[in-house]
């Protein structure tokens, strides 16, 4: 299969006073990030709140502008490539975490899902009023004649997660950046969009960046994943792989964190193996050794990703496994 993105060595640093106002403190939201996508790919980002994801898909969509590093978006370089934004947004849609926040609350869901087509000037008025039915009724929100008059506030979480779906295939993409998209919803209604993403990734071949903290939901949807720490990729490979046996300890703790819905469960310890914060920002190294239990003394060097097999890379000296 052909790489639909590749993000090549990827940095974005953002430079701040300290808390004293006397030093300047440098945070690396992304620090050398390389990952490419496949036709009809669900690549996934994961890592916790504040580790880059959103900051990396915001540079992809040329909302915010690298410090360095290159993007190839079907075989073309989109970096600093201003005359061909509209070309890249057209072929690269988002759809956001928050289904409240990321649809305008006073226009109806018919004007909501064609208005990418307004943009980008794609057919006349009936052709888009067509495109934009079509994209609500692959989404699955019927009868579509009685919900495009609708507005957002008449709808459920779940049924405007499904707009801002629609509204992000309706031009047509070849990559969709997912972020987080099903974090907000009812546990009841999680299954339902992941099983429309899947859906619609099988009858469209359409690649998706799927951004989240939660490795249950990836380890259903996915099929290459990249563990991201403060900035920096830890561990990448086959989804499944690093799912049963990760060599990373940060991705060993995000497992961990899973729940387990096992009545057994109830009465016993469930310890997450991490350690406390230190508090500390910035320090020479590896950026998990202060909460990394198996840190040994050479963790004091920052330690590259590794190619362990032909598909997997880890950045640690101790891999667990």
């Amino acid at each position: 299969m052909v790489d639909i993105l590749i993000v090549r060595d990827l940095k974005k640093y953002f430079v701040k006073k300290s808390l004293t106002g006397t030093d300047m403190e440098t945070t690396k939201i992304a620090d050398g990030i390389s990952f490419s996508i496949k036709t009809a790919e669900t690549f996934v980002l994961a890592g916790e709140s504040g580790s880059g994801k959103t900051t990396i898909a915001r540079i992809i969509l040329r909302a915010l502008e690298p410090d360095s590093g290159t993007i190839f978006f079907d075989g073309q370089e989109i970096t600093n490539q201003k005359g061909s934004l509209k070309k890249i947004r057209l072929g690269c849609q988002m759809v956001q975490q928050d289904p409240y926040a990321s649809i305008n609350p006073r226009m109806t869901i018919l004007d909501i899902v064609k208005e990418p087509l307004e943009i980008h000037k794609i057919g006349n008025k009936d052709e888009r009023n067509r495109l934009a039915s079509h994209a609500l009724s692959q989404v699955k929100l019927e009868p579509v004649g009685d919900i495009i008059s609708k507005y957002p506030h008449m709808l459920s979480g779940g049924q405007r997660q499904r707009v801002a779906i629609a509204r992000a295939i309706v031009t047509n993409p070849k990559l969709v950046i997912a972020d987080e998209p099903v974090s907000m919803l009812d546990v009841s209604v999680r299954i339902g969009i992941l099983e429309l993403i899947k859906e619609l990734q099988e009858k469209h071949g359409i690649s998706f960046l799927y951004i989240t903290h939660d490795l249950s939901t990836a380890g259903y949807i996915g099929h290459r994943i990249a563990i991201l720490y403060r900035g920096k990729i830890v561990e990448t490979g086959p989804i499944n792989e690093i799912l049963s046996s990760p060599c990373h300890p940060y991705t060993q703790a995000l497992l961990d964190s899973i729940s387990n819905p096992d009545p057994e469960n109830l009465h016993r310890d469930h310890k997450i193996r991490i350690n406390e914060s230190s508090g500390i920002q910035e320090h020479q190294g590896c950026r998990f050794m202060a909460r990394c239990p198996y840190a040994i003394e050479k963790c004091k060097m920052e330690p590259e990703l590794e190619k362990i097999s032909e598909t997997r890379h880890v950045a640690c000296f101790v891999k667990i496994n």
